[in-house]
């Protein structure tokens, strides 16, 4: 019977089912299922399935299809036997299915939703997908009790070689070691500590030393800049004195005047020639 499916385009619900269905008749023969080799099992499966379907699709894509339909319902099985476990009394199916549901979207690894209903309804009762029993309740968040080591045969799963279970956690560490290892931790947070102390300490030394250079400077450059200042003054004085008409002055000022500029001149002859040769200045007639 010719198909209307594309080679190579998206799996339908019933290429699904169709998968499934074959995938079990041949795999779970009582006769042949565990003495066929893998070629062998996956060209009768292709060719059930193509009797079912209708479909054309190559046996590769039958083999890969089924690696992602066997890794969905192993996840599926692990999610119930979960919620079998952990189901409360007075709860029906519909909360049982509801937490297997939270139960598989926790796990990862794929879609966050089991779709695949009708392929379980096929699959469920195989070997390789029977729920066993865990023992005590679990809660959400906490690791299986028991892992499921049945397989259907070496065939069951062609390209499948991962478990589909959650691993289970690495084992606590017992007290001395955490105790240890908390020991190290906390020295080795001290000395981090006190280097970082001791890199503050050097930081701020240097700033300091620095601003003190800068504040040192600022006060030269000022203090040079005052004394600039009061040598220009003086020296503006001194000129005016010299400068000084008293030819209107009365002779008391001009006597006061005439003792300033000799100063000036004791002053500029001192600073230049020192004090010898300054007899000239008491000179009356000067």
């Amino acid at each position: 019977m010719a198909s209307s499916i594309e080679v190579g385009g998206s799996w339908s619900t019933n290429e699904d089912i169709a998968l499934c269905q074959s995938w079990v008749n041949i795999s779970h023969d009582p006769i042949t299922g565990n003495e066929m080799k893998f070629h062998h099992m996956w060209s009768k499966i292709h060719g059930e399935f193509c009797q079912r379907s209708g479909s054309i699709r190559t046996e590769m894509a039958l083999s890969s299809r089924w690696k992602l339909l066997n890794k969905e319902l192993g996840k599926w099985r692990n999610a119930l036997t979960k919620a079998k476990a952990n189901i409360q009394s007075g709860q029906n199916l519909t909360d049982e299915m509801v937490q297997a549901q939270m139960w598989f979207g926790a796990m990862g690894q794929g879609k966050k939703s089991f779709v695949h209903f009708q392929c379980w309804e096929i699959v469920k009762d195989c070997s390789r997908f029977k729920i066993i029993p865990t023992g005590p309740p679990v809660v959400m968040n906490e690791t299986p009790l028991h892992d499921s080591t049945s397989t259907d045969s070496p065939l069951d799963s062609p390209m499948e070689t991962e478990s589909p279970f959650v691993p289970r956690p690495p084992r606590p560490i017992g007290r001395k070691a955490a105790k240890a290892k908390r020991g190290a931790t906390s020295s080795n947070d001290c000395v981090q500590l006190l280097e970082q102390i001791a890199k503050s300490a050097t930081l701020r030394i240097e700033r300091d030393l620095k601003r003190d250079e800068m504040d040192k400077a600022r006060e030269e450059a000022y203090a040079l800049q005052q004394q600039m200042a009061q040598e220009k003054d003086i020296e503006d004085r001194e000129m005016k004195i010299m400068a000084m008409d008293t030819s209107h002055m009365s002779p008391e000022t001009k006597a006061y005047w005439k003792l300033r500029r000799r100063d000036v001149m004791r002053k500029k002859l001192f600073n230049d020639d020192g004090p010898s040769n300054t007899d000239w200045l008491n000179d009356e007639n000067h």
